[in-house]
């Protein structure tokens, strides 16, 4: 490994075939991983396929609360949504899809160590401190919010929605890819959303957001959460959309207490305050004036 004074003096073309190295090591590790899920064929698809089944981990919870608090009102009911497939290759090319996503999600670990490691030697030694913990945090609250979207949000939607009929005539029959696909679109639309208390942490270090911002323009932001969560939503019913919504919100609130606790004002942040302080004073003595 070449040492950081090395890399700081090394010129753009040895800049550049350092990161050729870096993207081609990550590149190996995701498919050597993709491949050794690949031949995990059942293990992998008794995760993805567990929320379909009326004894997921979730349903249980539901049960035992509903009779730790005597409401059985709160018990789901038993169902059986089947999965369909209606392509000739479509089993193949989602058990390749789901082998790729898992080793994304297995290496990514080992991808941010990869980039970090490339671009810390340019840092100086508190700018990495602070990219250390926000490469860490960012990762842990993707995982949370992926872990929150499997075990909570898409089970319940896939039972609401799976079970869901206009008329006892018409049967469910979900097709594998759209139930592949609306799993792989919330895990990662709420990875990505959990990543807010980061930002905000990051942004209040650099002294850019202040929570007293945040919270004057709440109500705002409730609005653009539920605009978020339509988006993000693949139903367009309210039941998910209230799923969806509710953690973001929680998450915007946790972002204040963070960003209260961490921001400290700037010098010019300071001048700035002074001056409308004056502006007051000036405004004050000026209507003392008129009347």
């Amino acid at each position: 490994m070449q040492s950081p004074e090395h890399d700081i003096n090394a010129t753009f073309w040895e800049h550049l075939d350092a990161l050729r190295s870096v993207i081609v090591r990550i590149v190996i590790a995701v498919l050597v991983v993709t491949v050794i899920a690949f031949c995990f064929k059942e293990l992998l698809f008794d995760i993805v396929l567990a929320p379909k089944y009326d004894d997921f981990i979730t349903y249980r919870l539901f049960y035992r609360l509903s009779e730790a608090i005597s409401m059985p009102s709160i018990a789901p009911e038993a169902f059986n949504v089947e999965l369909i497939n209606t392509g000739m290759a479509s089993q193949f090319l989602i058990h390749v899809k789901m082998a790729f996503f898992m080793a994304i999600l297995l290496v990514s670990p080992y991808i941010l160590y990869a980039i970090f490691s490339f671009v810390s030697p340019a840092l100086y030694r508190n700018e990495r401190q602070y990219s250390v913990k926000f490469i860490l945090g960012g990762y842990i609250m993707f995982l949370c919010g992926a872990l929150l979207s499997y075990l909570l949000i898409f089970p319940l939607t896939f039972r609401f929605l799976g079970t869901y009929q206009v008329s006892g005539d018409v049967k469910n029959l979900i097709a594998l890819d759209s139930y592949i696909d609306t799993m792989m679109t919330l895990n990662l639309m709420m990875g990505i959303l959990f990543e807010l208390p980061v930002l905000s942490w990051l942004f209040a270090k650099f002294g850019i957001l202040k929570s007293t911002y945040m919270t004057q323009y709440r109500r705002h932001a409730i609005v653009i959460i539920l605009i978020i969560a339509a988006v993000i939503t693949p139903t367009s019913d309210a039941f998910t959309l209230t799923l969806v919504s509710l953690p973001i919100y929680l998450l915007y609130e946790l972002s204040i207490l963070i960003v209260k606790a961490t921001y400290k004002p700037r010098e010019d942040d300071d001048d700035d305050d002074d001056e409308e302080e004056a502006d007051d004073d000036k405004r004050q003595l000026q209507r003392i004036t008129n009347t």
